[in-house]
């Protein structure tokens, strides 16, 4: 089996192929199928499971090993928590899971139970990967979510005219009583491990002020605090990391982060310190960030998942929905 432990050149090393298999193939969310988020994750979370990752052509397989209490054999995505990216990228990719169950059926005396995230339904990929797997495999429903984006297409003024009459009043309110406050924003790009320490640590004091921080619930937490250190380290290798602190006499007050998948920019945290919130610094934080990206030529705003607690505000800011499915093949 091809099954084996990821070592430091696995995490650091250029992986182009892969990259470009995440943003090039139609993904509902290309930025969490970036080796990025899913080494990111392994490392943050299972670094001691053994992967098998497969190229060929542009095509590109990526599972990880799990063994349930039973001693059942699992073989998931590298980021199997919240699946939103996929194991499976390129039009080749059936054809490597092929090859790969071989292997596995080898290596193991019998085939393990996958796990096949990032799903779209009612796609094409969908029904062609149903068609070919779902003769060898019972496939079951494991995980459904809702991921919204929004068009950046005509710049801020487009972002804009697609917002509420009643959203955009509330921004130009909030903007100009947040200027008079002598509120200001810095972009910050961080592109050296040096920077990306510099920058995550001036999040982590923002964290700690804010709801979540107060809470012993947000990233300053461990194991987040982990994960999104890894994250923007990687981020800041690739130069995609996008960072913007909301400042006030000389002091950060509030952050928000993400990273670029090509010409789609996912969030991934924002934060505020809590006595700000009449301020409505988080929207700020949003609609400058919209502004930077917009000035960049970036045509994509993803903003994750729109079902959970807290998500709600997230309906204001994007207008298009795409449904990802985890399904679990298990051989009868």
């Amino acid at each position: 089996m091809s099954l084996r432990l990821l070592n430091d050149d696995d995490y650091e090393c250029p992986r182009p192929i892969w990259q470009a298999a995440a943003r090039e193939t139609g993904q509902g969310d290309p930025f969490c199928c970036q080796p990025v988020w899913q080494l990111s994750f392994h490392r943050s979370f299972a670094e001691n499971c053994r992967v098998d990752v497969r190229q060929d052509g542009d095509s590109v397989l990526a599972f990880s090993e799990r063994v349930a209490a039973s001693g059942r054999r699992c073989l998931v995505p590298l980021e199997p928590s919240w699946c939103f990216g996929s194991p499976l990228l390129g039009d080749d990719a059936p054809g490597l899971l092929a090859d790969a169950l071989a292997d596995w059926m080898t290596g193991y005396g019998a085939c393990p139970d996958l796990l096949v995230s990032g799903l779209i339904c009612d796609s094409v990929r969908r029904a062609r990967f149903l068609r070919i797997f779902g003769r060898i495999f019972d496939c079951y429903l494991y995980q459904e979510s809702r991921q919204c984006f929004a068009s950046l297409s005509g710049g801020l003024d487009g972002f804009l005219s697609r917002r509420s009459a009643n959203h955009r009043r509330k921004l130009k309110k909030s903007a100009r009583r947040a200027t008079d406050a002598g509120v200001v924003f810095e972009c910050c790009r961080p592109l050296s491990p040096e920077a990306s320490r510099a920058v995550f640590a001036r999040m982590l004091a923002v964290e700690e002020q804010s709801w979540k921080g107060i809470g012993h619930c947000g990233m300053a937490e461990p194991p987040a605090r982990r994960f999104y250190a890894v994250l923007l380290a990687a981020l800041a290798r690739t130069g995609d990391a996008r960072v913007i602190f909301a400042r006030c006499d000389g002091r950060d007050i509030g952050f928000i982060f993400g990273g670029m998948a090509g010409n789609v920019y996912r969030g991934q945290q924002f934060s505020f310190v809590d006595s700000w919130r009449p301020f409505s610094i988080g929207n700020l934080l949003q609609l400058e960030k919209i502004r930077w990206l917009c000035e960049d030529g970036v045509l994509r705003y993803d903003m994750g998942p729109i079902s959970g607690p807290r998500m709600g505000y997230k309906a204001h800011w994007t207008e298009n929905v795409v449904a990802l499915q985890t399904l679990l093949l298990r051989r009868s």
